[in-house]
């Protein structure tokens, strides 16, 4: 029960590495806001884990969306003291001068915009209590970048700066940020990266993985349950690799 008493919102929390998550904060004894723009999928999953969780829909690209999901955890919960930023999106494996503009900025708006919109939701209450883990999920895309996803490995580069800097600026007012970064994994957004979801596609994936196998939200829970409790305060500013060796 390392999350005990503590309360956490979840972007993109219905599906992926985001139920994985919410699924360990809830055993942990946290209670967990399940935030998702398929507000449906977020009913479903609450009504599964039952109490602990309340749902969310939010388009984490847009602010007044963002400020209402801030606005219901705070009324729901009375303070709040972990957001994980889950939520992202990818473009398919394209040659990066044929990316249309259209995707690009889908990709901006999801992935990096919408840390900046949650920080300007929610920091404040944090300052104010002097407390607070954020926890960015970014990729080892941002690390190790593959060809043919170019403007996706950069917004996840840019997350990895983002939690650096704002770790360095948060950590005096007792707020800790930190990052995962996660290898691919069977999740809605696998087949984006792959281009197609083949066996033969699948396998030469995996063989860069020393490990030998894709990243599960249960790899993700595991990691930021460890990373949002009081055994990591020590920790902050950290991009830390769940790959299995890919970055190696």
């Amino acid at each position: 029960m390392r999350l005990n008493g503590k309360t956490a919102i979840v972007t993109g929390g219905a599906s992926g590495f985001g139920a994985g998550i919410v699924r360990k904060f809830l055993a942990e004894g946290a209670r967990v806001m399940i935030a998702d723009i398929n507000g449906d999928a977020a009913a479903e999953m609450a009504a599964e884990l039952g109490a602990g969780t309340i749902a969310q829909t939010v388009d984490v690209s847009d602010a007044a969306s963002v400020q209402a999901m801030a606005e219901a955890a705070l009324a729901a919960f009375g303070q709040l003291d972990i957001l994980v930023n889950n939520a992202g999106v990818t473009h398919l494996p394209t040659p990066l001068d044929e990316v249309s503009e259209a995707e690009f900025d889908r990709v901006f708006n999801v992935n990096m915009k919408s840390v900046y919109l949650t920080a300007r939701a929610l920091v404040p209450h944090m300052k104010a209590r002097k407390s607070g883990a954020i926890l960015n999920i970014a990729s080892t895309a941002g690390v190790s970048p593959r060809p043919r996803l170019n403007w996706y490995n950069a917004s996840k580069g840019w997350m990895i700066t983002a939690t650096r800097t704002m770790a360095v600026e948060l950590a005096p007012e007792g707020i800790r940020v930190n990052a995962l970064n996660p290898v691919a994994g069977e999740t809605p957004l696998l087949k984006s990266f792959l281009g197609e979801d083949t066996p033969e596609m699948r396998a030469k994936f995996l063989s860069t993985i020393p490990i030998g196998r894709f990243s599960t939200p249960e790899d993700m829970g595991n990691a930021a349950a460890f990373l949002c409790s009081e055994e990591a305060s020590m920790i902050t500013g950290v991009a830390m690799e769940v790959d299995g060796g890919r970055c190696i």
